[in-house]
């Protein structure tokens, strides 16, 4: 699937989204780890959340993982977990370089048509509280928080949910 993006210099750009390979797990996991450093997170907390940004091979050959590339070279990705009735959005990242050109709604839009295909009922999506209002934009509603402690600190995340029916 390609799509034309305006970027921040006003050409445009081919965008493609690709089925993911085993082989790109490094990649992914390069682009996990510096879209989370994007919102200033203390390098602590990086390391502590490392293991959940990290994408193995193994992870890629279970889950629906596309790639979206410029230029051939990967600058932001997806992945979703199927379970029952609905799916739930694992990764959702895009270097922070090409934040705000699209790309992203054009990742989540191809998620949501995945999840058609795969005929699923709901997306759902745990949020990092900077992106909340990303997905809000794409459509999704609050629908529950989940609370963790880190580095002595309550960390709320919200519970996003789009009804695909």
């Amino acid at each position: 699937m390609t799509f034309n993006v305006n970027n921040l210099g006003h050409c445009f750009q081919q965008i493609k989204i690709i089925r993911a390979i085993p082989s790109q797990s490094e990649i992914l996991t390069q682009i996990t780890f510096a879209a989370k450093r994007h919102w200033g997170y203390p390098e602590r907390w990086i390391q502590i959340w490392s293991n959940i940004l990290t994408v193995s091979t193994e992870f890629i050959e279970e889950n629906e993982t596309y790639v979206a590339q410029v230029r051939d070279e990967p600058v932001g990705f997806y992945a979703i977990a199927i379970e029952e009735n609905k799916a739930i959005l694992e990764h959702m990242w895009v270097l922070s370089e090409y934040m705000g050109q699209g790309i992203g709604a054009k990742l989540f839009d191809h998620a949501l048509s995945r999840c058609k295909e795969l005929g699923v009922r709901a997306l759902e999506i745990e949020s990092d509280p900077n992106a909340q209002g990303f997905y809000e934009h794409m459509g999704a509603k609050r629908v529950g928080q989940s609370a963790s402690e880190l580095d002595g600190q309550t960390r709320i995340l919200p519970i996003l949910e789009i009804n695909l029916t």
